[in-house]
C-alpha cells in the first residue's frame, strides 16, 4: 500500500490540493474567456459583464493562491512526519532524496515566487480604476496555473511512489561530512564559504541602501545559493550543537522549535522582495522603497538567526565547533 494512505497529514494535503486545483481550474477557464473578449475601451454590455465576472474570478484566484502558500508549509511538515513510516528516513531529507522529490520541492518554491508576484500585481491593479493590469495579471495567472498543473501531477507521482519496505538514505548519509568539500560549490572550505556569505550580505545591504534593483536581485540569487550550503554545512551544526549533524531539514522539527521554518522563510522573503523591486521598479504606483526595505529586513533577520546560534554556542561553551 502506498504511504499516501498511511498518513493522515498527506491525505489532508491531497484533499486540499485537489480542492484548490479544482477552484483554480474553474478560474483558468473563466480567465481565458475574459482575456479573449476584454476591451476596457468599449462600453458594451459584454465588457460590463466581464468586469463584474473578473471581480469574482480574481477573488477565487486570490483565495486559492493564498491557500497554496500555506500548503507548502503543510506539505513539508507532512513529508517530515512521513519519515516515521519510511525505513531509514530520519527527516524530510530522506523522502525528498527519492525520485521526483527534489524537483517537486523546487517547483513548489519557484511557483511560490510567481504567486507572490501575482499578489503584488493584483494589489497594484486594485488601486487603479482603469483595470490597467487586469489582462497582465490574468495572463500571469494562466502561466501560474500551467506551472501548478505540473506541480500537481508531480506531487501525485512522487507521493504514490514512496517505498515503505525499502530503506532510504538518512540525512547523515546525504550530507555526510566525508564528502563536504565535493558538495560545497567551487570546492570552498567552510571558512571561505562563511566569509563569502557575510561579504555577500554586506553587498546586499549596500545595494539596498543605494536602491540598485537589478544588481540587488542578482546578488540576492547568489546569496540564496551560498546560504543554502552555509546553513547546511556550517550553521546547522550549531543549531543541532553537533559537528557531524549537517542537514537543512531537521531544523524544521519540533525538537528544534521549528526554527528552520523561520530561517528559510526569512531567506526566501528577502529574495522575493528583491524580485519585486526589480520587476516593478518602472511602475510609478508601486512603492519600490518599500520592497527594498522589506528585502533588507528579512535578509537581515535570516543572517541574525543563523549567526545567533553560533554566538550562543560560543558563549555557553567557550569554543567553536
Amino acid at each position: 500500500m502506498s504511504s499516501i494512505f498511511l498518513s493522515n497529514e498527506l491525505l489532508i494535503f491531497l484533499f486540499l490540493q485537489t480542492t484548490i486545483y479544482t477552484l483554480l481550474l474553474i478560474s483558468f477557464i473563466y480567465s481565458i474567456t475574459i482575456l479573449r473578449n476584454w476591451d476596457f475601451k468599449k462600453s458594451t454590455i459584454l465588457q460590463y459583464k466581464l468586469e463584474k465576472r473578473s471581480y469574482l474570478v480574481i477573488l477565487i484566484i486570490s483565495f486559492s493562491l493564498f491557500i497554496k502558500i500555506l500548503l507548502l508549509f503543510y506539505f513539508i511538515f507532512s513529508i517530515d512526519n512521513l519519515s516515521h513510516f519510511v525505513v531509514g528516513a530520519m527527516c524530510a531529507a530522506g523522502i525528498f532524496s527519492l525520485e521526483y522529490g527534489e524537483i517537486s520541492l523546487f517547483l513548489k518554491l519557484i511557483n511560490l515566487f510567481f504567486i507572490g508576484v501575482w499578489f503584488v500585481l493584483n494589489s497594484l491593479d486594485l488601486k487603479r480604476k482603469d483595470y490597467k493590469y487586469t489582462k497582465i495579471k490574468l495572463l500571469l495567472f494562466v502561466f501560474i496555473f500551467i506551472c501548478l498543473t505540473f506541480e500537481y501531477v508531480l506531487d501525485l507521482i512522487f507521493l504514490s511512489n514512496i517505498p515503505l519496505n525499502e530503506a532510504v538514505e538518512c540525512c547523515s548519509i546525504i550530507f555526510e561530512t566525508s564528502s563536504i568539500s565535493s558538495k560545497i560549490p567551487f570546492g570552498l572550505a567552510n571558512s571561505n564559504l562563511i566569509l563569502i556569505f557575510y561579504i555577500l550580505f554586506i553587498l546586499i545591504v549596500i545595494l539596498n541602501i543605494q536602491k540598485k534593483s537589478i544588481l540587488l536581485l542578482l546578488f540576492n540569487i547568489l546569496f540564496v545559493y551560498i546560504s543554502y550550503f552555509s546553513v547546511t554545512y556550517f550553521f546547522s551544526t550549531y543549531i543541532y550543537e553537533l559537528p557531524t549533524h549537517q542537514c537543512p531539514f531537521c531544523m524544521l522539527q519540533s525538537e528544534y522549535y521549528f526554527i528552520g521554518y523561520f530561517i528559510w522563510s526569512s531567506l526566501f522573503l528577502g529574495l522575493f522582495f528583491s524580485i519585486c523591486s526589480a520587476v516593478f521598479y518602472r511602475i510609478k504606483s508601486s512603492d519600490i522603497y518599500k520592497f527594498h526595505k522589506l528585502s533588507l529586513l528579512f535578509t537581515t533577520i535570516f543572517v541574525f538567526l543563523v549567526s545567533f546560534f553560533v554566538l550562543k554556542y560560543y558563549v555557553v561553551n567557550g569554543v567553536f565547533l
